[in-house]
């Protein structure tokens, strides 16, 4: 059955939207998805043409949004389009809109450097960490049958909501001089509902070599699906 789908991809440079989503399309097209691309969050204040959407995806780091577009994405997810991204791409997106974040119930507060790195600009924010599958994860069609695996990239420090389903974690481990006195338990994979709708969102996907990652790239292509309507 084919469906119709919707990336929207923009923002700060930095996280490549462009090529990062290019990685996602052939294996959207082979779920049966036809796709339009758009550059800017516009089209999301169009309720006709958001009906139109079986999935949306999202790639636009930092941006602003007005309030018509996000009460149009906000009405089209809950009357059951599925909304779905990675990184900051989704949960580091339209930083000024509340009613976003309420939404999409995850935001980005911080990437702490490794503590041998503090104090640098001059090296990627990455720590050395664990992905662990949760209980709830082993059970969910986007990571059955997946492991806990080990991984080198940014680490989000998340502020987040219980409406989460959490399917995947990782510790935040404190190292010498920093702030927070004991480890911190922080989402990585997780679902939501939004009335009628699915959201898909991860942390990881820092960088286009991060997203090509054999057990990133699969978690994102189950994701996409899975969110969709």
């Amino acid at each position: 059955m084919t469906k119709k789908g919707l990336i929207v991809r923009g923002g700060w440079a930095g996280h490549d939207p462009v090529r990062a989503t290019e990685i996602f399309i052939p294996a959207l097209e082979d779920a049966g998805f036809v796709l339009d691309i758009e550059d800017t969050p516009e089209i999301y204040a169009d309720k006709t043409a958001m009906r139109r959407y079986d999935l949306v995806v999202q790639s636009l780091t930092l941006g602003s949004a007005t309030v018509d577009e996000v009460e149009g994405l906000r009405r089209a997810v809950a009357a059951g389009t599925g909304f779905a991204g990675w990184h900051g791409g989704i949960i580091d997106s339209f930083r000024a809109s509340t009613d976003y974040l309420q939404f999409v119930g995850a935001q980005f507060a911080a990437h702490p450097h490794a503590p041998q790195d503090r104090g640098r600009i001059d090296v990627e924010a990455n720590r050395d960490y664990t992905v662990h599958i949760t209980p709830a994860g082993a059970e969910h069609p986007v990571l059955r049958g997946m492991e806990d695996f080990d991984i080198s990239t940014e680490q989000y420090w998340i502020l987040t909501d219980q409406l989460n389903e959490v399917l995947a974690s990782s510790e935040l481990v404190p190292g010498d001089g920093d702030e927070w006195h004991e480890p911190v338990t922080m989402p990585v994979v997780w679902t939501r509902r939004w009335g009628a709708g699915r959201i898909f969102a991860t942390s990881l996907g820092h960088t286009v070599d991060v997203l090509e990652l054999p057990e990133v790239r699969t978690i994102i292509e189950r994701g996409l699906v899975w969110a969709a309507r």
